[in-house]
């Protein structure tokens, strides 16, 4: 079930909000428990069954793992890796299994051997709810939360439908405090999150499945018949459909757990505004970075150690976010493309950015370049592909769109294609959802009424028309 459905927007989210105002205090995290399985069991199925054995395992392993001094720190410390192992082994299993028989397969079929490829469906969301149990034994282990006795309150944590399928990625610390279940839950807590939930609605209906017909026609052109005018379209066409899709997403999640009466983190904060790589990664998914931090980063030393194991550390990171975004060897290379560019910066100092206007000009858009060169490879289906398509893009020609291209390419698109570059130069700040949710100036209130009415009126009769299309970070 996509936020952006009819069965979504017009049946359960009244119901479940209903449901939850009518609820005592103390059945309000029951309401949001319940309603996140059937959630996701309308997507996911039978690996529905997957998630609660994982949510099993991690609450039972949970309250061993606290600190006590009756249990000794090695049998403490050997539960935590098995807990984890067991969390990393499910995501490998059902997430690169099949990609990595592919590989043996391809060997083997070099001299001659015939090995199986073992295909699975991929769970949805098995590595935002993976990250999730790993944060929440972790936190607990180390003294830095307690954990939770209620095992209605732990599958509210793990399963609440806003961040269940694309994040953000919320770790336990951040949120345990919220899980009692005597939480308030008011009015007020729908009426300021309403606001945010439109503005991700507008920003997916509106302008992310707009422009996805018209990326699709250039990412599908064959080698031979690409053109640079083609690649750039594609490139930016790309660039600003994932930012619109999933920072849409992100405002949406925010705005539902307002509406349920959490407060999740923020995801997204003006990302192509960066002046530099660094920066960028400080401002796009960014609970995905704060996660590889606090549980990769500065457990193998952070930057502690010396110039060499530094850079190891976040050859490490970037290999596994590759990695963490899917089974092919493009996410692989889209990671260490950013991971080499971040050791760059560091290396000659240039991850702070220039304090003169001219040059961080001239750095934002160098810094937009690499991100959109990084994007092909993310987008595209195989290394090839991505190759050619980059090749057009740094070296012009003065080819056409062709057919399929150019029937894509309606004024509509190339209307809201320019609407998002424009975006693109505007200020790094204020960011749009937080000045939405906690200014009174008059433009936020405008800005709120006008989201409320005639976005969310447009967004509707958008979704009516079955033009809407699921979130590009489900697949992940």
């Amino acid at each position: 079930m996509s936020f952006a459905s009819p069965l979504f927007l017009w049946l359960f989210l009244p119901l479940v909000l209903a449901a939850l105002l009518a609820a005592p205090r103390n059945r309000r995290n029951l309401v949001v428990a319940i309603a996140s399985v059937l959630f996701y069991a309308t997507g996911a199925g039978g690996t529905t069954f997957l998630l609660l054995a994982c949510v099993v395992v991690n609450f039972l392993a949970g309250r061993r793992l606290e600190p006590d001094d009756t249990r000794p720190e090695g049998s403490r410390r050997g539960l935590l890796v098995g807990v984890v192992v067991f969390d990393l082994a499910v995501l490998v299993v059902w997430k690169y299994l099949g990609f990595a028989t592919e590989q043996a397969h391809a060997i083997a079929s070099l001299v001659g051997a015939d090995l199986p490829v073992v295909h699975l469906a991929l769970p949805i969301g098995i590595s935002f709810y993976t990250f999730h149990h790993i944060s929440y034994v972790v936190d607990v282990y180390r003294g830095e939360r307690r954990a939770l006795r209620d095992p209605v309150s732990f599958v509210t944590y793990i399963a609440m439908f806003p961040q269940l399928i694309a994040g953000p990625i919320v770790r336990y610390r951040e949120i345990a405090d919220q899980l009692p279940q005597r939480r308030t839950h008011r009015l007020d807590d729908i009426a300021a999150g309403f606001p945010r939930f439109a503005l991700g609605l507008c920003k997916k209906v509106v302008i992310a499945d707009s422009l996805a017909p018209l990326v699709d026609a250039c990412f599908a052109t064959p080698g031979d018949r690409m053109t640079s005018g083609i690649a750039w379209i594609g490139a930016i066409g790309y660039t600003l459909q994932l930012y619109f899709d999933f920072s849409g997403y992100s405002d949406m999640a925010i705005g539902l757990g307002r509406m349920l009466g959490f407060r999740l983190p923020e995801n997204f904060a003006r990302p192509y505004s960066s002046v530099t790589i660094t920066e960028f990664w400080r401002r796009w998914h960014m609970s995905l970075s704060r996660w590889f931090r606090d549980y990769v980063y500065i457990p193998l030393g952070g930057n502690r150690h010396g110039v060499a194991r530094t850079y190891r550390n976040l050859g490490i990171v970037f290999v596994l976010t590759g990695f963490w975004h899917g089974a092919n060897w493009t996410f692989l290379v889209w990671g260490l493309f950013h991971g080499a560019l971040l050791i760059v910066e560091r290396r000659f100092g240039w991850d702070s950015g220039p304090r003169r206007k001219g040059p961080a000009i001239a750095r934002r858009a160098l810094t937009t370049l690499l991100v959109v060169i990084g994007w092909v490879f993310f987008r595209s289906a195989d290394l090839g592909a991505a190759l050619t398509m980059i090749g057009h893009l740094l070296v012009p020609d003065f080819g056409g769109l062709g057919e399929t291209v150019s029937a894509a390419a309606t004024n509509q698109r190339i209307v809201l294609l320019l609407i998002g570059l424009i975006i693109l130069v505007l200020p790094d700040h204020p960011v749009t959802g937080p000045y939405l949710e906690s200014s009174r100036d008059r433009v936020a209130t405008a800005a709120r009424v006008s989201l409320m009415t005639a976005g969310v009126a447009y967004s509707a009769i958008l979704v009516a028309g079955g033009t809407f299309s699921p979130f590009l970070y489900y697949q992940f």
